[in-house]
């Protein structure tokens, strides 16, 4: 893994917490967070903005992989306003170095964008599941609308090495159904905001 730049270590992480603070962010986040139980891997924890909404009464232990370490610091200040104690993991998704079915919930939001190899990463995530496990998951990603399509194509090169290397049009049922996933009660639609930006799944999924 190359070292971050300049850019990467300082502005990245602090506008990634701000967009990824944003209210209408916030209430994807409440939709999906509370339902981990057990022991969870969180996939991508970022600067920890999902903490807040963990249930505590439902959770026994949180795992985070997270490959970008300039964003260690503030998750684990987050961590510890939100009272957990976080096994932190400074590595990407497509090779997770933990045992086969050794958690209950597997949580990815925002995330599946911006892994080189998703569908490794969703085998892997697959793969670590305990039998009975669910992976819960808030992404955004293809629009439905051909023309808003080609908006996420044409905005795509420049978006991506300012984002983190972030895909806007990923098809996220494709990827995890891809994967070996079946999903559950699975939701979609547009957020407020540019239309490429903001359409988003969420829901949950169980092996297949």
């Amino acid at each position: 893994m190359s070292s971050p730049n300049w850019y990467d270590r300082h502005i990245f992480p602090r506008a990634m917490d701000l967009a990824c603070g944003l209210p209408m962010v916030g209430r994807q986040r409440a939709l999906v967070v509370p339902r981990a139980q057990g022991r969870v891997l969180e996939v991508g924890l970022g600067t920890g903005r999902n903490l807040p909404y963990y249930d505590k009464s439902r959770v026994t232990r949180i795992v985070a992989l997270e490959p970008a370490l300039q964003m260690h610091a503030l998750a684990r200040e987050r961590a510890a306003e939100a009272g957990f104690e976080v096994e932190f993991v400074g590595l990407s998704a497509e090779r997770i170095p933990l045992p086969d079915a050794s958690f209950d919930t597997v949580l990815t939001t925002y995330t599946l964008c911006s892994i080189p190899d998703p569908l490794a990463a969703l085998r892997e995530m697959r793969r670590v599941l305990k039998p009975g496990g669910r992976l819960l998951y808030c992404e955004h990603g293809r629009a439905p609308e051909a023309s808003v399509r080609r908006w996420q194509d044409r905005l795509q090169p420049l978006w991506g090495p300012l984002a983190g290397g972030c895909h806007l049009g990923r098809d996220i049922p494709a990827l995890l159904q891809q994967a070996g996933f079946r999903l559950i009660d699975p939701h979609q639609g547009y957020l407020p905001g540019p239309r490429p930006f903001t359409y988003h799944y969420w829901g949950e999924a169980l092996p297949a």
